[in-house]
């Protein structure tokens, strides 16, 4: 999911950059710091924009270059367990299928598929169904639920993070469109007529059943 949030923090200006103008070159440090990383250790940081000094600089010594405290706004990318997430299928493995939602993939183990054996063609990246035929390529698109969370704060492209589509409503969107349309038909199926009212009388008498009688 994704968030809008303002942030403060401090970016190191090197001595060479000293002599530009500050406002550009705060902006080209902050994204070069910030931008890919996890920030808090759950929200991966998209892009970094408005970034505004405050106060003076400081200088540490031995160190020749300024540290600028800084306040900026940054779109945060923060994937949560249950969360529902769609994407297209980007890689085939031997183990199964990774989807890329926002900045992060994700894997579909090959038994988090679907409810059906499944047959993994590695080479011409596609996965089918044993008996279903159901089948998932690189390109198309999933709908898919995160069951397991795990963010690197050293490479976040690599975070670990466990789907599955084997719940309702999820699956590949062709494969969801299909199932709506099956529960569409069957929910709108016309229900058998009545039955017909009996005739009126035309008046004549008709003979009485044989059978015997109960006495009153």
């Amino acid at each position: 999911m994704y968030y809008l949030d303002h942030r403060k923090d401090v970016v190191r200006i090197p001595p060479a950059r000293l002599g530009a103008d500050l406002s550009s070159v705060l902006v080209e440090l902050a994204q070069q710091q910030f931008e890919g990383k996890l920030l808090d250790g759950q929200s991966l940081a998209v892009t970094i924009r408005d970034v505004k000094p405050i106060g003076e600089g400081h200088i540490i010594h031995g160190d020749g270059g300024v540290y600028q405290e800084v306040e900026y706004e940054t779109l945060l990318f923060r994937p949560e367990i249950q969360e529902v997430v769609e994407g297209p299928v980007v890689e085939i493995r031997k183990f199964g299928a990774f989807v890329r939602f926002g900045p992060l993939d994700g894997l579909l183990h090959v038994s988090q598929i679907m409810d059906d054996r499944v047959n993994i063609d590695e080479h011409n990246q596609r996965l089918v169904g044993v008996e279903s035929k159901k089948d998932l390529k690189v390109g198309y698109k999933v709908r898919a639920r995160v069951v397991s969370l795990s963010l690197s704060e050293i490479s976040p492209r690599d975070s670990r993070i466990g789907l599955t589509m084997r719940q309702p409503a999820l699956g590949r969107l062709e494969w969801i469109q299909e199932a709506h349309r099956r529960a569409e038909e069957k929910g709108g199926r016309k229900a058998a007529p009545p039955p017909a009212a009996p005739k009126r009388s035309s008046g004549k008498t008709t003979p009485a059943a044989k059978g015997p009688v109960a006495a009153g």
